[in-house]
């Protein structure tokens, strides 16, 4: 109940790590979260002081008091286009993803957002506005996040499961806790879920990933050509079905992995998780949910 933020654990669950309590005896959980971030990017439309600068295929640098048109149509693409080709890949295959839900984007790009709950899909909160949160005061912060669980409950009928700000603060996770979540994803230490309890109740850990994640496409970093990407996917997958027992997240923007380029390295993706047996494709709070059961809080 400190300003000084989460513990941090440099153990983990060492030597013996607990089974997984997977349906069906499924040797590994995949979760595809899809961040819906574009039109929550920073604008002086928005209200900012200056235009974006991160995740785009184009370099730029912020423009204060400015808006930079060679950004804002980079994601544009990801609005106008991306979502549709990933949202046709899952739906082929009659596959759940995650939406990492931005509330501003969710208000200015509406009708993929309904095709994907449509789909089946569920969301994870990624904050009001896809920026740093550890600029905001913790009031403004739990404002946002009680604003971003309200759009939810009017958009599906039920209160988000999880938290991803992405830009977390020293506040965040603890303000998710007291807001009633049951996990929060700002977590990159583990291949399984754990639980943290230090704050007034009781917090799931679901582990996120940066490095399978397509954001390597624009981190100048990382992967250049679709086959880097689904190369990297099916080495992480294939080590992680035979050690048996974890999660595999896969992050995807569409304006990154939406390009005509890219979009390959997703159904070759699919298509080689689809082709071993005993994987669960999954939801993240379908994940948050059969952890939880199986193993609750001390």
């Amino acid at each position: 109940m400190t300003s000084e933020g989460p513990k941090r654990d440099l153990i983990g669950y060492g030597a013996n790590p607990p089974p997984a309590p997977w349906p069906d005896g499924a040797r590994i959980a995949v979760n595809f979260c899809v961040n819906y971030e574009e039109g929550g990017e920073r604008t002086i439309e928005n209200g900012d002081d200056g235009s974006e600068d991160r995740i785009a295929d184009v370099i730029v640098e912020r423009r204060i008091g400015r808006r930079d048109l060679n950004i804002e149509q980079s994601y544009n693409f990801g609005s106008r286009i991306g979502y549709w080709r990933i949202l046709r890949a899952f739906t082929e295959r009659g596959l759940p993803a995650t939406i990492n839900l931005v509330g501003r984007a969710g208000e200015l790009v509406p009708d993929p957002l309904k095709a994907m709950i449509a789909a089946g899909w569920d969301i994870q909160c990624h904050g009001w506005r896809w920026i740093d949160h550890d600029t905001l005061s913790e009031a403004e912060e739990r404002a946002f996040l009680q604003r971003s669980v309200q759009q939810v409950v009017d958009l599906t009928g039920q209160a988000p499961l999880g938290n991803y700000a992405g830009l977390p603060s020293l506040n965040t996770r603890r303000l998710a806790a007291e807001l009633g979540f049951l996990y929060d994803s700002d977590c990159y230490d583990d291949e399984r879920p754990y639980w943290s309890t230090e704050f007034t109740r009781p917090i799931l850990i679901i582990p996120y990933s940066l490095d399978t994640n397509d954001s390597r496409f624009a981190r100048g970093q990382g992967y250049e050509m679709a086959d880097d990407f689904s190369t990297y996917i099916r080495d992480s997958f294939d080590t992680l079905y035979a050690e048996g027992g974890t999660m595999l997240t896969i992050g995807l923007h569409a304006r990154l992995i939406g390009r005509p380029g890219r979009i390959r390295a997703l159904h070759e993706i699919l298509d080689h998780i689809m082709a071993h047996p005993r994987v669960w494709i999954a939801r993240r709070g379908d994940i948050a949910r059969c952890w939880a059961e199986a193993y609750p809080p001390n």
